[in-house]
């Protein structure tokens, strides 16, 4: 059976494209190809935001773990080692890699799962009881880049508006 690495080309001299993803599907090589780069660009686009300001939090990364876990149906450990990978990765290619992991799940992903991760997206932003300018921006641009409804969008903010910019905590 192949190992993800040569199915997904990894194997080769031309490793540019898949280079943020690369650890963290060696972390799931277990799992199916697709679904093992799924989970990847999935991680990878929550640690964009949890990022977006350029610090990552405790309370973030925990977040992360337990979206990632569940989402993959990983153990603790695996969820941890794909969620560092993940953090590194944002912070070795960020703003080279965003927009080319982010059409990747597009490309693996239904309407569905893209709500689904911007709402884990806005998940990760709110742990600390406010989401930043900042990561409202990331969230934005994710959002533009999966192509998601405006009236989704909309939704979305106004289910997290409590935790927003410029807005009172107690709304």
């Amino acid at each position: 059976m192949k190992s993800i690495r040569s199915w997904l080309g990894l194997d080769t001299r031309d490793e540019r494209e898949y280079a943020p993803l690369r650890e963290t599907l060696n972390a799931l090589d277990h799992l199916e190809p697709e679904r093992a780069r799924f989970l990847a660009a999935f991680a990878y686009l929550l640690g964009r935001v949890a990022h977006a300001d350029q610090h990552v939090s405790a309370e973030e990364t925990s977040a992360m773990e337990a979206l990632v876990r569940e989402q993959g149906q990983l153990s603790n450990d695996q969820a941890m080692v794909v969620t560092q990978l993940a953090k590194t990765s944002n912070l070795l290619f960020g703003g080279t890699a965003n927009f080319l992991v982010a059409r990747e799940f597009s490309g693996l992903a239904t309407y569905d799962q893209k709500l689904a991760l911007m709402r884990c997206l806005f998940a990760v932003a709110a742990t600390d009881q406010s989401i930043s300018t900042t990561e409202e921006g990331e969230i934005h641009r994710i959002a533009t880049e999966l192509r998601i409804d405006q009236p989704d969008l909309v939704a979305l903010r106004i289910q997290h508006q409590r935790y927003l910019p410029g807005r009172s905590r107690e709304s």
